[in-house]
C-alpha cells in the first residue's frame, strides 16, 4: 500500500479494494445517467474521506485547481462574448461566403466549429453554432442531420489541437505541465490532416445529395450578418480580452504563470469592463448573469472526481494497474503508446472521456521508472490526448459536445438516434485514430 494511505481495514476491506470499489461504482453510476454526475462524484468523494481512505487535507491536495480555474475563466469570458452576437455573425458570414451552396455551407460551418473549438472549447462552440445551423438548414429546406453530424466531429477534432480545446487536454496539460504551445506544436499538425480526411467520407455519404432551390439560397444570401452584432462595445471589449488571454497562454511558460491564472484574470478584467458604467444594482445582476452561464455541474463533477481518483492513487491501486499494463506490453514504449491510444479511443466512445482521463493520468505517471523518468513519457501523453479527444466522436455519449448538439436537434424536431449515429460515427472515429497512430509512430516512436 502507498505510504500516504490511511492505515488499517475499512469495513473489513483493504483500503486499496475499498477505493477501487468506490471508483467502479462511481463509473457505473455516471454511465447509467440515472443520477446527475456531479451528485455521484461529490458523494463518492465524501465516502473516500469519511471512510478514512483520504484525510481532508489529502482530498484537497488531490484536486487540480488549475483545471477548474482554467475552465471557469474561459466559461465566464465566453458567456460575456456571446452577448455581442459575434458567433452568429461568423456562421451567417460563412454561409454567404460560399453563395449559400449546401455542401459549401457544411464545410464552412465545420471549419468555423473546428477553429472555435480549439480556442474556446468544444462544448461552448456547439452551443453557439448549432442553433444558427438549424436556422440556415431550415431556410435552405435541407436536412440538418449531415451538418450537425459533421459539427460534432469538427468540435471534437478541433478541440484536440490545443490545451484549452477539450477538458482531457486541460487535465493532461495541468498534470504534466505542458503549455499551450506544446499542444499546438505536437497535436495541431495531425488535427489538420484528420479534419481534412474526415470530410472525404462525409462528402461521399451526403455531399452530392445536398441540393437547395435557388429561391431558398437567395433567402440565405439576404441575411444581414451585421444584424447579428447586438452590442458593439461588448464585441470590442470581449475580442480584445480574448486575444490577450490567448496571447497569455502562448507566453505563459516564459511568464512563469499557470493557464488558470491567465484565464481567471482575463475573466475578471472582462467583468470589470462590462460592468464599469453600470449602477451597483445593475452590476450585481450582470455578474450574477455571467456566473450562472458557468457550467457548475461540470466543475463540481471534476472536483469530486479528482478526489475519488486521488483515493485510488494513494492506496496504490493505480501503481498496481500500471505494472500490470507494462507486463502486458513488455515495457515497450511503442506498444504501450498504441495500447493507450486505441484503448482510450474505444473507452471514450463508450463512456465520458473525463473520468477515463482522470484515472489514466496517474496510471501513466506510475510508468515513469520503466521508461527512464517522467521526461520520456511524452509519446504516452499525446497518445492519451488523441485517443480520449478523438474517441469522443465514436458515439453520442462519447463527449459532452455530442449530447448538446443532440439536444438542439431534438428540440428542433430532428432527433439524432443513438444506434444510427454510432454505426456511422464509430468507423469514422477509428479512421481518425488510424491516422493518429501513423502520426505518433512516425514522429515519436
Amino acid at each position: 500500500m502507498h505510504a500516504d494511505a490511511a492505515p488499517g481495514l475499512i469495513l473489513g476491506l483493504d483500503p486499496l479494494w475499498f477505493a477501487t470499489g468506490v471508483f467502479a461504482l462511481t463509473y457505473i453510476l455516471v454511465m447509467t445517467e440515472r443520477i446527475n454526475r456531479a451528485i455521484v462524484a461529490m458523494l463518492a468523494a465524501g465516502v473516500m474521506v469519511l471512510a478514512g481512505v483520504l484525510t481532508q487535507k489529502q482530498a484537497v491536495g488531490g484536486v487540480d485547481f488549475n483545471t477548474l480555474g482554467l475552465l471557469t475563466g474561459m466559461m465566464v469570458i465566453v458567456a460575456i462574448t456571446r452577448k455581442s452576437g459575434v458567433f452568429q455573425y461568423l456562421a451567417v458570414w460563412s454561409a454567404k461566403k460560399v453563395n449559400a451552396d449546401p455542401w459549401g455551407i457544411l464545410v464552412m460551418l465545420a471549419l468555423v466549429t473546428a477553429v472555435l473549438s480549439a480556442f474556446l472549447d468544444n462544448v461552448t462552440t456547439v452551443l453557439l453554432v448549432a442553433p444558427v445551423t438549424l436556422l440556415i438548414t431550415e431556410t435552405l429546406k435541407v436536412s440538418p442531420y449531415p451538418y450537425l453530424f459533421t459539427q460534432i466531429f469538427a468540435a471534437n477534432i478541433g478541440g484536440t489541437a490545443t490545451l484549452i480545446g477539450d477538458p482531457p487536454n486541460i487535465m493532461i496539460g495541468s498534470a504534466v505541465g505542458y503549455t499551450f504551445n506544446d499542444f499546438v506544436i505536437h497535436l495541431a499538425p495531425v488535427v489538420v490532416v484528420i479534419m481534412a480526411v474526415t470530410l472525404i467520407p462525409i462528402y461521399l455519404i451526403w455531399g452530392r445529395s445536398l441540393q437547395a432551390h435557388a429561391d431558398d439560397r437567395r433567402r440565405v444570401m439576404e441575411y444581414d450578418e451585421k444584424e447579428a452584432i447586438t452590442d458593439r462595445r461588448v464585441l470590442v471589449q470581449s475580442l480584445s480580452v480574448l486575444t490577450l488571454v490567448i496571447l497569455g497562454f502562448i507566453a505563459a511558460h516564459g511568464l512563469h504563470q499557470e493557464p488558470s491564472t491567465i484565464a481567471l484574470f482575463g475573466a475578471a478584467v472582462l467583468l470589470l469592463l462590462d460592468n464599469y458604467p453600470r449602477t451597483a444594482e445593475a452590476q450585481t445582476h450582470a455578474v450574477h448573469s455571467a456566473l450562472t452561464e458557468v457550467e457548475w455541474v461540470t466543475l463540481f463533477f471534476f472536483l469530486g472526481l479528482f478526489i475519488v481518483v486521488h483515493g485510488l492513487e494513494v492506496t496504490g491501486a493505480l501503481t498496481l494497474l500500471a505494472n500490470q499494463l507494462l507486463s502486458l506490453t513488455g515495457g515497450d514504449m511503442g506498444v504501450t503508446a498504441m495500447v493507450i491510444l486505441w484503448g482510450s479511443a474505444v473507452a471514450s466512445a463508450v463512456v465520458d472521456n473525463i473520468p477515463f482521463v482522470a484515472s489514466t493520468i496517474p496510471l501513466i505517471k506510475a510508468m515513469a521508472p520503466t521508461f527512464g523518468g517522467p521526461d520520456n513519457l511524452m509519446p504516452l501523453w499525446w497518445s492519451l490526448s488523441l485517443g480520449a479527444c478523438l474517441g469522443g466522436n465514436g458515439s453520442l455519449v462519447g463527449a459532452s459536445a455530442n449530447l448538446i448538439v443532440a439536444g438542439f436537434a431534438e428540440r428542433a424536431g430532428h432527433r439524432i438516434k443513438f444506434v444510427p449515429f454510432m454505426l456511422m460515427a464509430f468507423p469514422l472515429m477509428l479512421l481518425s485514430i488510424l491516422i493518429a497512430s501513423g502520426y505518433l509512430w512516425l514522429r515519436y516512436l
